[in-house]
């Protein structure tokens, strides 16, 4: 392992300790009935709970130094990103929409950008106590409660395909992507759950064929990616790539494994 990968694994403990401090609070306004939202400029939803682990996550990444991009916190301008060569994206709530109705399907993601690509990531679940974690050398890992981690590996080719997509996007272009695929599986779930799913090996393929945010997807991908999987725009099919000028995501196909492509 060379030195560079080693710096990137001391973030490790950095960003589980900041997603599990998050979810926690999480948790405890989820149990309470805590749903109240307001509309942001963009018109999606913004809830206590987004507030509440953005503070949390921001005070345990500062003293790490590096530069943290938050779905949460100001709009840094591409003038001043555009020089970062290492820094924290994080969605303190990723899945509101499921949050505020009293839906589980939500996550605390947490990745860390390198060169303009994820190389590690931490992803967990409030409600359900379960924590995802990978980068390329670590490899990806799935730890359940109070259960010992489990390493994921992906999907092999033995299995019938299944697909994931988004509750919320899943007409239009997707429905035509699906049509490729009369024989597959498919189910919904919400937040950045579907790429887990990819990792662990439930599903196959995501494809995501409507607007995404890049603190959406940059912990997924770090995870996936350490479990073998890929996350490839859907017109060039390139890896899709961080710190933009406009920080939207390209419209992309996640893959459990190179079999799926």
């Amino acid at each position: 392992m060379n030195m560079k990968a080693i710096e990137v694994e001391l973030y490790i403990p950095i960003g589980q300790n900041a997603a599990l401090s998050a979810g926690k609070e999480i948790a405890r306004l989820f149990q309470e009935g805590s749903f109240d939202s307001v509309k942001k400029s963009d018109n999606s939803p913004f809830s206590k709970a987004d507030k509440a682990a953005h503070d949390i996550i921001y005070t345990i990444l500062k003293p790490s130094g590096l530069p943290i991009l938050s779905e949460e916190g100001s709009q840094i301008p591409y003038e001043e990103r555009r020089s970062w060569h290492r820094y924290w994206l994080i969605d303190p709530v990723d899945g509101t929409k499921e949050f505020i109705s009293g839906c589980p399907d939500f996550t605390v993601n947490i990745a860390l950008i390198e060169e303009s690509y994820p190389v590690l990531g931490v992803v967990y679940l409030p409600v359900n106590d379960i924590l995802y974690w990978g980068s390329s050398q670590a490899g990806a890992w799935k730890k359940s409660g109070l259960n010992a981690p489990e390493q994921l590996h992906g999907s092999d080719s033995g299995k019938k395909l299944s697909i994931v997509v988004s509750k919320h996007h899943g007409a239009g272009k997707t429905m035509d992507f699906l049509r490729q695929f009369p024989q597959a599986t498919v189910s919904t779930r919400g937040s950045s759950l579907k790429f887990m799913l990819l990792a662990e090996g439930s599903a196959q393929l995501y494809p995501r064929l409507a607007p995404t945010m890049e603190w959406d997807t940059a912990a997924s991908q770090a995870i996936l990616e350490a479990a073998g999987g890929q996350v490839l725009t859907y017109v060039e099919g390139k890896r899709l790539q961080y710190n933009k000028e406009s920080l939207v995501n390209d419209w992309f196909v996640a893959h459990a494994s190179s079999l799926y492509l």
